[in-house]
């Protein structure tokens, strides 16, 4: 048996082992139900089936556990990974989970850190204690954080941003690099019907990126946050192709407690209701054509670099070809502040890049201060 965690291309599958979830999250967008999990029987047949439909391109298997809170089925957890490996399959695989950390006890604990080569367990954390307590049920304190960073020490941790956290978030992102986090990933703002657009937020925010460009310019060595892991080069460098943001519907199977497969662990029973199920389904996944929204294509220079969620496109906007709009002016705000941080970068250390990216990123950190920062700058007053 081989297990990598070192492929670029994964078929990333996922096992939905419960929809019960221990924590009631600020902004938790599912459903939750203590009653629904998925049983071995049916989670052997959707590891049957994800080992015969590996995708040619892929490289290795990531086999994602999700819940609600996946611990609370880890006995579960355990036997479908003893499956997996009794199956010898002959392409590279991983097991993943994002855990809130609530429930580890010593029997896990021992359990992952003997498997820990083969199982990569990822933390939620919001930042500061004061935060995540805000933002997840006062559960800071409930967590071995020292647990995580012994075994998976390059994992980093994922980071959602609430309506409480924008004030905060210099000083939280700080602080999870500060316990010796690597990478902050998964900064967020979060799904659902949340109006990120309002100027408040905007000018909230302003004064937190201000304090992270001028922090990630100092350690210039330190991998941004992912809220900052932008790659500028590519607004000027690539031309701009008619592909879908992510693997909806072709690369990220999601596979219910009944053993139902989704297009992707958020377009779910957890999501949207039966009828919107239907009509969801009946998409043609395989035709990127279906996942384009004309407008931002053709009028936006971050096009490439602005993440989007299909499944959450689909639950503001009812079609997956018109993207959430409410979250456009803090992208573009975030992106002016990510190129204030390479300029510095670059004066910092000129030989960072090789000379062909090193002209494009300050191509693109030109022209997006040219295109964004006068749409900002009474709102950097009022920061101010």
């Amino acid at each position: 048996m081989e297990n990598s965690a070192k492929s670029v291309l994964r078929f990333c599958p996922s096992l939905c082992v419960t929809h019960a979830c221990n924590l009631s999250c600020v902004y938790c967008y599912q459903k939750h139900s203590a009653g629904e999990h998925m049983s071995l029987e049916v989670a052997r047949q959707s590891i049957d089936w994800i080992f015969s439909h590996v995708p040619d391109y892929a490289d290795g298997v990531e086999i994602d556990f999700i819940g609600g809170e996946p611990l609370l089925e880890f006995p579960l957890i355990k036997e479908i990974v003893n499956y997996v490996c009794g199956k010898q399959p002959d392409i590279p695989f991983i097991f993943f989970a994002t855990t809130n950390g609530t429930l580890l006890d010593d029997e896990m604990k021992a359990w992952f850190s003997d498997h820990h080569s083969c199982f990569c367990l990822g933390l939620s954390l919001d930042g500061t204690r004061a935060t995540h307590n805000h933002n997840r049920c006062n559960s800071f304190d409930a967590i071995d954080i020292d647990f995580f960073l012994r075994n998976w020490p390059e994992e980093g941790v994922k980071m959602t941003l609430s309506e409480y956290s924008l004030g905060h978030l210099a000083k939280d992102v700080k602080y999870l690099h500060s316990l010796g986090f690597k990478d902050v990933g998964g900064v967020n703002l979060y799904e659902g019907t949340f109006d990120w657009d309002k100027d408040e937020y905007l000018t909230i925010l302003i004064p937190q990126l201000a304090m992270l460009a001028d922090y990630y310019a100092e350690h210039d060595t330190l991998h941004p946050c992912q809220l900052f892991d932008k790659d500028l080069s590519v607004c000027e460098s690539q031309t701009k192709d008619r592909k879908k943001w992510c693997g909806i519907g072709t690369g990220t199977p999601f596979f219910d407690v009944d053993g139902r497969r989704y297009p992707c662990s958020f377009v779910t029973p957890m999501t949207f209701t039966q009828d919107e199920l239907e009509r969801i389904l009946a998409t043609d996944f395989s035709n990127d054509e279906n996942f384009i929204d004309e407008e931002c294509l053709n009028d936006c220079y971050i096009y490439p670099i602005c993440p989007q969620c299909s499944g959450a496109n689909y639950m503001i906007n009812k079609t997956f070809k018109k993207r959430n709009r409410s979250k456009c002016r803090i992208q573009k705000l975030v992106v002016l502040f990510i190129a204030d941080m390479e300029a510095r970068r670059i004066a910092k250390n000129p030989k960072r890049y090789d000379e062909i990216k090193l002209y494009h990123t300050i191509e693109a950190i030109k022209k997006i201060r040219e295109a964004y920062l006068g749409m900002f700058e009474a709102f950097m007053v009022n920061a101010n």
